[in-house]
């Protein structure tokens, strides 16, 4: 599996020096800014024009564990990665923690558990939740809302916790908390604009949730990970981060015909 991996980081150079024309014809998504101190890189998306997708496992049944493995099964689909991110929380054997739909299949159902553990882990601080993606539209709903209205959708995942809640910051964030982590996430504004985003440096949640509050405008975010978990891909920025617990579970990203 390493093998094929490090074969298919190979492919990923070359894809970094040869970018199809679809995709310097899009435009460059991904950039870096500032917010309070603190560098973050952002890659922001029309669900309307962008072919965003979820991908977890390979034709043969295993996670893509990395980027390169995924930019080489594309690659033979005729397909071009532009942009990637993990896309949510995992088990040790990579595995969704809790729901996870692609292509209009769950893989891994909804997950309500609650857990008594002290500090409470992060995709247990209620509410948690699901980022969506139906037809050209995408959505950040809370768990229990989604098990209300159970809506249709191609891609979804949960993770947690939610950063922002209908322009509400997740009232279990305190403003000088020195838990400070790098972290990433998503974010939908008021457009309909898909705001991934993931810091440079470490803050905590607080600030982290008014970033895409108070900074990207959006009233909807939700959280994917943190510590040495995020992990971004972009051609634009020569970047392709190799992951931190061993290999991603689920990632979300967007993809160009070649």
């Amino acid at each position: 599996m390493w093998m094929a991996l490090l074969a298919a980081a190979r492919l990923t150079v070359l894809a970094f020096l040869a970018l199809p024309a679809a995709a310097l014809a899009a435009g460059e998504p991904c950039r870096e800014d500032i917010f309070e101190g603190a560098r973050y890189t952002i890659c922001s998306f029309d669900p309307a024009d962008a072919d965003m997708r979820m991908f977890w496992r390979d034709s043969e049944g295993q996670p893509f564990r990395a980027f390169p493995a995924l930019v080489a099964e594309l690659a033979e689909e005729g397909l071009t990665l532009v942009f990637a991110m993990n896309g949510g929380m995992y088990d040790t054997d990579l595995s969704p923690l809790g729901l996870y739909i692609e292509k209009g299949v769950e893989h891994s159902g909804t997950n309500t558990a609650e857990v008594d553990a002290r500090p409470v882990p992060n995709f247990y601080k209620k509410p948690n939740g699901i980022f969506m993606i139906a037809g050209d539209r995408a959505a950040i709903i809370e768990t229990e809302a989604y098990l209300r209205k159970r809506p249709a959708v191609d891609f979804a995942t949960q993770s947690g916790p939610l950063l922002v809640i209908g322009g509400a910051l997740h009232s279990a964030f305190i403003p000088d908390s020195n838990d400070l982590n790098r972290r990433d996430g998503v974010g939908i504004d008021d457009a309909g604009m898909v705001h991934f985003a993931i810091s440079e440096d470490p803050v905590n949640f607080h600030t982290f949730a008014r970033f895409f509050r108070d900074f990207l405008g959006t009233d909807d975010a939700l959280f994917f990970d943190g510590g040495s978990a995020p992990g971004l891909y972009s051609p634009d920025l020569s970047r392709s981060d190799w992951p931190g617990h061993g290999g991603y579970g689920p990632i979300v990203g967007v993809v160009v015909p070649k």
